[in-house]
């Protein structure tokens, strides 16, 4: 996976590096230089591997956000805090939002 600033797989970095793989690939294919069409497909597949990962991982943050914010608009509800309970209905709307956006494929 590519390196930024935290080591964590990340969507944009991964979509970059299978779209050069893909390119550096083409090249290849159209020069003849293997060590390209190589270069290219490993490149495409690892750039894959680091969007599925950060896919992944956003998908599992939603899950968390979900479930948290229920909590918290239950609580909030059985306690009278309307603050608290807006704050969790927000949260878990939130989560919902980045599960679908991040949906295994």
């Amino acid at each position: 996976m590519s390196s930024n600033n935290n080591n964590e797989p990340n969507k944009t970095t991964g979509q970059y590096h299978s779209t050069k793989g893909n390119i550096v690939e083409t090249i290849g294919n159209l020069t003849g230089a293997t060590s390209w069409q190589q270069s290219g497909k490993e490149e495409h597949a690892q750039g894959e591997a680091e969007y599925q990962a950060a896919q992944a991982k956003e998908y599992a943050e939603g899950a968390i956000d979900r479930v948290s914010g229920k909590k918290d608009a239950v609580v909030g509800a059985l306690t009278g805090d309307r603050q608290q309970e807006t704050a969790g209905n927000l949260r878990h709307d939130k989560g919902e939002v980045k599960q679908n956006i991040n949906k295994p494929q």
